[in-house]
């Protein structure tokens, strides 16, 4: 499955959300874009997000940037998953978009419930 990440720019991405991923399992089963990582940062992700199967969009702070891409994927009719961290409010605004939600406590908890979520949901590959 090929599956993009969404996040504050805010947000420290890289070691909340890229390396946990970076050195989980979920990295050998699919094919993730990050797009803060170097070599993505000249892409424009308008037009590449409707290419990806799912969008995981970790929405813990809100982002304006954020907001504009989930607005793409959601017109790409992509599926989004937003996660966030336990105890924190999100944006009421986000169940326009989804209807999928995952709170986490910690980086384990985050891979494991992404990796069910992923088992349980059907989601057709682009």
């Amino acid at each position: 499955m090929k599956i993009y990440i969404s996040h504050s720019s805010k947000y420290d991405y890289i070691n909340k959300i890229y390396n946990p991923i970076k050195k989980s399992y979920l990295k050998k089963r699919n094919t993730f874009f990050f797009p803060h990582d170097d070599n993505n940062k000249v892409i424009n992700t308008k037009d590449v997000i409707s290419k990806y199967d799912l969008i995981i969009a970790e929405v813990s702070l809100p982002a304006t940037g954020q907001g504009i891409e989930l607005g793409w994927a959601d017109y790409a009719k992509t599926p989004i998953l937003c996660i966030y961290k336990k105890g924190v409010q999100i944006s009421s605004s986000l169940k326009f978009i989804t209807n999928d939600f995952i709170e986490y406590e910690n980086d384990i908890d985050m891979i494991n419930k992404i990796d069910n979520y992923i088992k349980n949901k059907d989601i057709i590959s682009k």
